[in-house]
């Protein structure tokens, strides 16, 4: 079992190591370090909301100039992969777990910390309660097939970072691809 103190300094670590974009991360980077200093518990522990707020760990598959969304179910939107963090699990841990839940893939990261932070009020069937979301990168390949979960999921697609969906999708996306696309250089 993990150690509860030293999970959250973990978390708080990667949170607080998150270079913003803008104000907006900033200020999402402000709220989220508040969150995690007040002691709240930082995971779902009780679907679809309990407590509110809670973290999740999306994660951006990428193959070159591509990336790969989901058409979520629940949310009603093209989304990045990713998942709720369970307690005493560390948000890596969490994409690890989710790529290979979600779509039969092991994930091959990018940066070996989170590239981006959000904080989302959902839509869709369980709007209603806050998403802290840690944005993680993996790398892809868009040749392969990906074994989707299809409870989940309508579909899974790639996209040029260029034509991304800009309606019906997460809000954030265009800002993480923006920033995506200066991490990369």
């Amino acid at each position: 079992m993990t150690d509860p103190t030293l999970l959250r300094k973990e978390i708080r670590k990667e949170v607080s190591g998150i270079v913003p974009l803008d104000e907006i991360e900033r200020a999402d980077i402000r709220r989220a370090l508040d969150w995690i200093d007040s002691g709240a518990p930082l995971a779902r522990t009780e679907k679809p909301a309990t407590p509110n707020p809670h973290l999740v760990s999306y994660f951006v598959v990428m193959d070159g100039d591509h990336i790969l969304l989901v058409d979520h179910i629940n949310a009603e939107l093209w989304l990045p992969t990713g998942g709720h963090v369970d307690p005493d699990e560390h948000p890596q841990t969490t994409v690890t777990r989710e790529a290979q839940e979600e779509l039969a893939l092991e994930a091959e990261f990018v940066f070996d910390t989170p590239l981006f932070i959000t904080v989302t009020d959902t839509v869709g069937k369980t709007a209603g309660h806050t998403d802290i979301s840690l944005w993680y990168v993996l790398r892809g390949d868009r040749t392969k097939d990906y074994d989707f979960d299809q409870t989940e999921f309508e579909t899974v697609r790639w996209f040029h970072r260029d034509h991304a969906p800009t309606t019906r999708t997460e809000p954030n996306l265009t800002r993480f691809m923006a920033k995506l696309a200066t991490a990369a250089q």
